[in-house]
C-alpha cells in the first residue's frame, strides 16, 4: 500500500490539474463568448473560424510529430470517414453553431441550464444505439431536470423564446454528438484513439456543414461590417480578428482538456466534474455578470441540478458494479 501512495499522489494531482484546466478553459470560453457577440453578432462566422483554426492547429502537430517523433499519421479511408466520422462531424458543428447562436438572444444562466439537458438526449441517444440499457429509474432522471429547466424559465425576465429553442436544439443535437463520438472512441479498428488525430478529421466536415448557414444568415451583413471588411483601418479588422483567435484557441484547449479528463480518468468523471463547472458558472454569472433570478428560478435550479447528481450517482453505482464483479471473477481465478 505504501509503495503504491507516491503513484496515487501523482494520479490524484495530474486528474486534479486536468479538472482545473477543463474548468478554466469552459468558463473562461462561455464569458468570452457571451462579451464577444455583444459587440460582434456573427456567432456562426466566429465559429467556423474556430473550426479552420483548430484544423490548422491539429495538422502542424500531427506534421510536426511525423518529423521530429517519427510517429506514424493516422488516414482514414474514404469510406470509414464518410460513413463513420461525418455523422460525428455534422453534429458537432450544428451543436457547437447553434450554441454560440444563442449566445445572441440569451443570459449565460439560462444557456448553462439549457445545455445540462443534454444528459436527458445523451441518455436517450445512448439507449437507442443500444450504448446503455433503458431502466425506469432514468425517467426520475428526465423528469427532474425538465421540471428544473420549466420552473428555471418560468416569469423569467430575461428569457428569449428563439434563443431558448436555440439552445435546446443545440442540446439534442449535443446528445447525438456524444452517443456518435462514443460509437467511434469505442471502435479501436477506427483508427481515432489519439485526440489531435479526431480533431483533425472532424474539421473538415465541420466547416463544410457550417459554412452554407454562415453565409446565408450573416454573409451580407458581415460584407457590410465596419468591423472587419469595411473596417475603417487595417488596425481595426486585425484587432478583431485577434479577438476572434483568442476564442479559437480556447476552444481548441477546452477540447483538449474534455478528452484527456476522460482518458486519465473516465467519463463518469468529466460528468461530476461538470456539475460543480455549472454551478461555477451559474455563481459568476448571478454575482459578476448581472444576471437575475427569482425564488421560482432558483428552485428550479436546485430542482435541475438534483437530476443531474441523480443520474451521475447512477452511473457511479453501474461503474462499482461492474468493477466489484471485475475483482470477484478476478479472485475466483487466484483461487482456482
Amino acid at each position: 500500500m505504501l509503495a503504491n501512495a507516491p503513484e496515487d499522489t501523482v494520479l490524484i494531482c495530474r486528474t486534479l490539474a486536468l479538472i482545473i484546466l477543463y474548468y478554466t478553459f469552459s468558463i473562461c470560453l462561455t464569458f468570452y463568448n457571451k462579451w464577444l457577440f455583444k459587440g460582434f453578432h456573427f456567432p456562426l462566422s466566429i465559429s467556423l473560424v474556430h473550426i479552420l483554426v483548430k484544423f490548422g492547429i491539429t495538422a502542424f502537430i500531427r506534421e510536426y510529430n511525423r518529423l521530429v517523433y517519427d510517429q506514424r499519421t493516422v488516414w482514414l479511408s474514404w469510406q470509414t470517414y464518410i460513413r463513420r466520422v461525418s455523422p460525428t462531424a455534422i453534429s458537432t458543428a450544428l451543436d457547437i453553431g447553434l450554441s454560440n447562436w444563442s449566445f445572441l438572444f440569451i443570459t449565460v444562466s439560462l444557456y448553462t441550464m439549457s445545455k445540462s439537458t443534454c444528459i436527458i438526449f445523451i441518455l436517450g441517444f445512448s439507449i437507442w444505439f443500444r450504448l446503455e440499457e433503458f431502466k425506469a429509474s432514468q425517467i426520475s432522471v428526465v423528469a427532474l431536470i425538465s421540471g428544473g429547466l420549466l420552473l428555471f424559465t418560468y416569469q423569467s425576465t430575461d428569457f428569449n423564446l428563439f434563443g431558448f429553442i436555440l439552445v435546446l436544439s443545440a442540446s439534442f443535437i449535443g446528445g447525438l454528438r456524444w452517443a456518435l463520438a462514443q460509437t467511434i472512441l469505442q471502435k479501436e479498428s477506427v483508427g481515432l484513439g489519439n485526440p489531435i488525430d479526431l480533431m483533425f478529421h472532424l474539421q473538415p466536415i465541420m466547416a463544410i456543414t457550417l459554412l452554407p448557414l454562415a453565409v446565408f444568415i450573416e454573409g451580407p451583413s458581415l460584407a457590410l461590417s465596419s468591423q472587419v471588411f469595411r473596417a475603417a483601418n487595417l488596425g481595426d479588422a486585425l484587432w478583431t480578428l485577434f479577438l476572434i483567435l483568442i476564442g479559437s484557441i480556447l476552444g481548441f484547449l477546452l477540447s483538449l482538456s474534455e478528452y484527456f479528463v476522460v482518458l486519465q480518468t473516465s467519463s463518469l468523471t468529466l460528468s461530476i466534474s461538470g456539475i460543480f463547472k455549472e454551478i461555477c458558472t451559474l455563481s459568476i454569472a448571478f454575482t459578476l455578470g448581472g444576471d437575475k433570478i427569482n425564488l421560482m428560478n432558483f428552485i428550479g435550479l436546485v430542482v435541475c441540478l438534483a437530476g443531474i447528481t441523480l443520474h451521475v450517482y447512477m452511473k457511479a453505482q453501474v461503474v462499482l458494479k461492474k468493477n466489484s464483479a471485475k475483482d470477484h471473477n478476478y479472485q475466483r481465478i487466484e483461487t482456482i
